[in-house]
């Protein structure tokens, strides 16, 4: 069985390859559980999510990811997230890969991120601000660089000194990104805005939007937690990678729909319509679009088939 780390992981998820492995899964679907999302307990800190996603192709590849996502972990200077993705055959159950999880999620979502922007953002974005410092900020900044010409990015933290810190990370990686102080002012230049972070009120307004601007909702997991107020959700026309996830799980998409702003047809289209032509995206020029994203066990199966098949030299299971 084959068994991958984080760095051979991330080897073996170029962003190229792996935003059209999930554009792929999107388009063509697979068997897709509800997954088993579970809270625990951790004495003195913020709880804990535990996370079970199953799915499969039939008679091709099955999956499951465990994640443990422990909040707090960065007073410990640990990583939030600690997972492993187990990959067999659905063809005869023989068990094929473990690839570690931490890494596929992070890629994985980043991709699924840049994907959506691929169909949504406009085709001259030029602009990127990142709101979010932790792990997912530099995934993030590298799969939007990948199909927009990205010439000025930017990065926006409630620690000034985390961001410095990750924009010179991210420009040993060859990015050339600024930190900035004033939120309002970057959201309101930014073509693009990607936000990673477990905020539980509003960081982004509506009213800063510019025309044309697309909003890319990635933090914020649980119904309680929101990046994005109101305005914003009523100013954008609304996607989301799962309309079930999204109306179940994400705060940008459950508060709104629980006060009014929002309503379950206003959501235009999820990825798998819009991967398959049900909806034409972007519309105008200055329209503004916001794209929510929870994470879907397809976008896992995706990575993990695309990184077994690429160590093992493009053999499937199948």
């Amino acid at each position: 069985m084959l068994v991958l780390n984080n760095k051979e992981t991330r080897a073996a998820l170029s962003y190229p390859a792996l935003i059209d492995a999930v554009d792929a899964m999107f388009k063509n679907g697979c068997v897709m559980p509800l997954r088993h999302h579970h809270e625990m307990e951790v004495p003195g800190e913020a709880p804990a999510t535990m996370l079970l996603m199953p799915a499969w192709q039939p008679g091709h590849y099955s999956g499951v990811k465990i994640l443990n996502l422990f909040p707090d972990n960065h007073l410990r200077a640990l990583p939030t997230i600690f997972g492993n993705y187990l990959l067999s055959s659905g063809k005869t159950g023989e068990m094929l890969a473990i690839v570690e999880g931490g890494e596929l999620t992070a890629r994985r979502t980043a991709a699924t991120s840049a994907l959506a922007a691929r169909l949504l953002a406009r085709s001259d974005a030029e602009e990127l601000l990142m709101v979010g410092t932790g792990r997912l900020s530099l995934n993030l900044i590298e799969a939007h660089s990948v199909h927009r010409n990205l010439k000025r990015l930017r990065i926006w933290g409630r620690d000034f000194d985390k961001a410095a810190n990750m924009a010179r990370e991210a420009q040993g990686a060859g990015f050339d990104v600024e930190p900035v102080r004033d939120l309002e002012v970057a959201v309101g230049r930014a073509d693009i805005v990607s936000c990673a972070t477990l905020s539980v009120e509003p960081l982004i307004r509506g009213d800063w939007l510019k025309p044309g601007a697309h909003l890319d909702l990635v933090g914020a997991f649980k119904p309680t937690m929101r990046e994005s107020d109101d305005t914003a959700v009523s100013r954008a026309s609304v996607f989301v990678d799962t309309r079930d996830g999204a109306m179940h799980e994400a705060g940008d998409i459950v508060i709104p729909l629980g006060n009014g702003t929002l309503a379950p047809g206003d959501i235009r289209a999820d990825l798998a319509e819009l991967t398959r032509g049900q909806h034409p995206g972007r519309q105008s020029h200055d329209e503004i679009t916001l794209f929510k994203s929870v994470g879907a066990a397809l976008e896992d199966l995706a990575g993990a088939i695309l990184a077994y098949e690429t160590v093992r030299g493009g053999t499937s299971a199948a």
